[in-house]
């Protein structure tokens, strides 16, 4: 969908009559209009964000590599964390190429998106087409599926079988969802092209194999070819020390990105005709405030209702976006202290408009 289009469609869907009140939908026209002058890659500033952001990355990775040749493992584990957070920003840009905004051209979007998904281990295509999936219809509760945070409302749970209820409990605990499962999902998950919904998901719309195995593929030979090539020449033992912690790390560091971004107390869920696309932005993904340097790390990404409502800014834009809107200034915060109260959050009260946890379900039993 191109820009413009998409940004007609954004305004239709915040003309259209529902309970929002006057001064909400004023916010709403005014924020739309705002962001739409900070759409439009700079290719200056997207080539010099690439290099560096690659550049410090591959020089962490191969002093990682050379102090594990050299024995000294505790050295290149202690730049783990580095990396990860540089790959945390390297997924970032990866991320905009899917959504078309870093560079003006489709070709070059696609062709620096799969070249960084050799360092993320995410296949471009696949991920692409689910993530696009996922900003076409968050916050919908008629059209959840492939490339969110699997959501469930308290009805739908309590209407699931044991077993199944048992499976969604497990799925949305904190270990398991990021501790465990993000970096499975990297390493093996991602090495498969899987789309079907959870058991416990009834309403869900994913993609078709045709969509996903040639994108899957292509990046599991990249990957052959690529990290054997470097075993070959290098080792396999210090190319996996230095490789293997920093994209876990990394998988930790974006899957709590990505589940913040939705899931907290006050976020937006509705279903049609009250669902619209610029509400469910604005208000159903957070602003999750960091510290500058993280901001950096993380490309802006905390800014993620700016860039659920218009995709089209390119993540070094978001800032200057934010910063001259009187209406985006106003609105709350999440800080990185509040946003592990999201942890506990796992269904969607549809009577209370709002996330609560089993625990709070439990209670009012």
């Amino acid at each position: 969908m191109s820009q413009s289009v998409k940004a007609a469609a954004i305004a239709a869907t915040i003309a259209k009559p529902h309970p929002a009140a006057d001064d909400r939908l004023a916010a709403l026209r005014r924020i739309v209009d705002h962001c739409k002058l900070f759409q439009g890659a700079d290719l200056k500033r997207s080539l010099a964000q690439a290099a560096m952001s690659l550049a410090i990355y591959v020089a962490l990775v191969g002093a990682m590599i050379a102090f594990a040749r050299a024995g000294a493992f505790g050295a290149a584990l202690l730049l783990a964390p580095l990396a990860g957070g540089l790959l945390v920003k390297i997924f970032t840009i990866q991320h905009d190429c899917g959504h078309g905004s870093y560079f003006k051209s489709r070709r070059a979007n696609d062709a620096l998106g799969f070249a960084l998904s050799i360092l993320t281990f995410t296949p471009y295509g696949f991920w692409r087409d689910a993530h696009n999936r996922h900003h076409a219809g968050s916050g919908d509760l008629d059209r959840r599926g492939i490339g969110a945070v699997d959501t469930l409302t308290v009805d739908e749970y309590r209407a699931l079988p044991k077993w199944e209820r048992i499976v969604y409990r497990a799925y949305r605990h904190p270990v398991v969802m990021i501790l465990i499962g993000a970096p499975f999902y990297f390493f093996v998950l991602q090495r498969l092209p899987l789309a079907d919904a959870p058991v416990f998901a009834k309403t869900y719309t994913g993609l078709r194999m045709s969509q996903i195995w040639k994108s899957v593929t292509a990046l599991n030979l990249a990957l052959v070819a690529v990290y054997g090539g470097l075993a070959l020449a290098l080792g396999a033992g210090p190319v996996a020390l230095a490789i293997i912690p920093s994209v876990t790390i990394a998988a930790w560091v974006g899957t709590w990105l990505f589940f913040v971004q939705h899931q907290y107390e006050n976020a937006y869920w509705a279903r049609k005709p009250e669902w619209t696309y610029a509400e469910a932005a604005i208000y159903g993904s957070s602003h999750f405030h960091m510290p500058k340097p993280l901001r950096w790390l993380t490309g802006n990404i905390g800014l993620h209702h700016i860039h659920h409502l218009a995709s089209g800014i390119p993540n070094y834009r978001l800032p200057e976006c934010y910063r001259a809107s009187r209406d985006l200034l106003a609105l709350p915060k999440m800080t990185i202290r509040e946003s592990f109260k999201s942890a506990r959050l796992a269904l969607w009260d549809e009577a209370q408009r709002r996330m609560i946890s089993f625990s709070a379900l439990k209670a009012a039993a």
